[in-house]
């Protein structure tokens, strides 16, 4: 019954090569000589239905897997003694349940926004693959295999990317790969090295070191669990490989933005965590060079992060710089290497995953309905989209770390777990450092709720232009009784950016299951 656990992963994949496949027949069919056709809306109307069926078909079969007790499988042997092999554990089911839930929820909303970015097919084909894709990769059960998919993340989802084919899209598409890859290899170099002075690669609580073996190779040991920290640290968005996240976001659609910044950075977290508390052991780097060098590094991220989105004025790039400095917050809470620390790490990765998908949705909401994308264009905007605009700032509170918001229930964590950690001044800047960040976020995300709801002066916009996908609504239209149009999006967008932005705040008011079942990961490996 163990196969069971290769459902969530096949049954996306194969939906999506399906999809793909079928675009590819068509097109063959109609002759190349021909232009793609729009879909009817019936066609789309089924393609949606498949989609969500789909997903959420795999996301119950995800958490069935996930929360039925242990489960392990042996697909088939890479080499010698290397299998490819999957096992779920308790990092696992955190990964796996918080991705299902926040892919479903950005579908729903990308079947009406995708309607003017086109090639709809092909976008769900490769939404649903990464999807399962993903799911292999927190079900992977050892570094080989967590390896593999790892790369073929980044393979599956760099057409989320380039999807619009503008030269600036290939360009970023193209950054994105480059950056990943290379990191990839830093991690690969790594791999070489465990595999000679480990008893297994396979995932164990506190790490599979041999240390009798690793005696006097102390060095190149370090200096190869660097490299994966830096490597793997690149889909993560950390220094110095961080710079793919602000090219790759403003070109991509706003749902690819979104599984991009929310989810799919947070692959570099999950091979990070299976590297130091997994197979290395925390012990191991407790006290050395790397940790100081991994904790000067991300908060160094998180600082220059924060700074960069205060200074960007185009909205989805100030969103992209603001995932480089909240994904090393992450890193820095496991960087500490105690076990508040990475409690605190393991409920940003939840939190930020719900938010910061919530804060792209709105993002695509402004250009679907205005065309609009720089942050001085949205004074004002506020009273014509009230809903939405409450739902950003629901969104942007729990991102600063307002209590009772979620993001302050995992910054306490971080912050706690640095002082109680004995890494030294380290103890001390970096709280200093988590709080100035804080205080730099309320000063890019929160002028936008209030100029946007106040605009202190008369606001005078001309018709929006079209910015590709938006339906560039002209902000002066007044309905007959002379009142502004309303420019709330469609239900079937604004829905899932309000669950989104409920579960901001709902997090944070009952966070205890979650922040007992994150404790319970990281008492286990420490």
């Amino acid at each position: 019954m163990d196969a069971w656990i290769l459902l969530p992963v096949i049954l996306p994949v194969l939906a999506g090569v399906i999809l793909l496949l079928s675009l590819a027949f068509e097109k063959r069919k109609n002759g190349r000589e021909q232009p793609d056709r729009e879909p009817d809306e019936a066609r789309l109307r089924s393609l949606h239905r498949y989609v969500i069926a789909v997903l959420a078909v795999s996301g119950v079969l995800a958490l069935a897997v996930s929360f039925s007790g242990e489960h392990s499988v042996t697909l088939f042997e890479l080499l010698k003694g290397i299998p490819v092999y999957f096992h779920v554990d308790d990092i696992s089911r955190l990964f796996a349940a918080a991705i299902s839930v926040v892919w479903l929820a950005v579908a729903f909303y990308s079947f009406v926004y995708m309607k003017h970015e086109g090639k709809e097919q092909r976008f769900y084909g490769f939404y649903l693959i990464v999807y399962g894709v993903l799911m292999a990769l927190s079900f992977s059960g050892n570094l080989v295999t967590m390896y593999l998919f790892y790369e073929v993340t980044t393979l599956t989802s760099m057409p989320l990317v380039l999807h619009n084919g503008s030269r600036e899209a290939i360009m970023a598409a193209l950054k994105y790969l480059f950056y990943s890859m290379c990191g990839a290899y830093l991690g690969l170099f790594g791999i070489f090295f465990l595999y000679k002075y480990c008893d297994t690669l396979t995932f164990t609580a506190g790490g599979t070191l041999n240390l009798e073996l690793a005696q006097g190779n102390v060095t190149i040991l370090l200096i190869a669990v660097f490299g994966m920290l830096v490597g793997f640290g690149a889909k993560a968005g950390m220094l110095p490989l961080h710079a793919w996240l602000p090219a790759a976001h403003p070109v991509a659609p706003s749902p690819a933005s979104a599984v991009l910044s929310g989810v799919i950075a947070k692959a570099g977290v999950l091979a990070i965590i299976r590297v130091v508390f997994y197979v290395v052991g925390p012990d191991f780097l407790r006290g050395t060079w790397v940790q100081t060098a991994w904790m000067t590094l991300t908060l160094l991220t998180v600082f220059m992060g924060s700074m960069m989105a205060f200074r960007e004025p185009v909205f989805k790039k100030r969103l992209a710089y603001s995932t480089v400095s909240q994904v090393s917050y992450i890193l820095f809470g496991l960087s500490v290497l105690s076990p508040v620390g990475m409690t605190g790490a393991l409920l940003h990765v939840v939190f930020h995953m719900v938010i910061k998908c919530a804060l792209f949705l709105t993002a695509g909401i402004f250009i679907f309905q205005c065309g609009e994308t720089r942050v001085e264009q949205f004074r004002g905007i506020g009273k014509q989209m009230p809903k939405t605009f409450w739902c950003y700032t629901f969104a942007s509170l729990a991102l600063i770390g307002i209590p009772p918001a979620s993001g302050f229930i995992s910054k306490w964590y971080l912050a706690q777990g640095a002082l109680e950690a004995g890494v030294g001044v380290f103890g001390i800047v970096g709280p200093a450092v988590l709080l100035v960040s804080a205080l730099l976020t309320a000063g890019y995300l929160l002028p936008i709720t209030t100029s946007g709801f106040f605009p202190g002066g008369i606001v005078k916009h001309g018709k929006a232009e079209e910015h590709g996908t938006g339906a560039a609504v002209d902000r002066n239209e007044q309905k007959d009784d002379g009142k502004a149009a309303n420019l709330e999006p469609p239900l079937a967008m604004l829905l899932p950016l309000a669950v989104l932005a409920a579960l901001a705040i709902l997090l944070g008011l009952f966070p205890n299951p979650l922040i007992g079942f994150a404790g319970k990961i990281a008492a286990s490996v420490m």
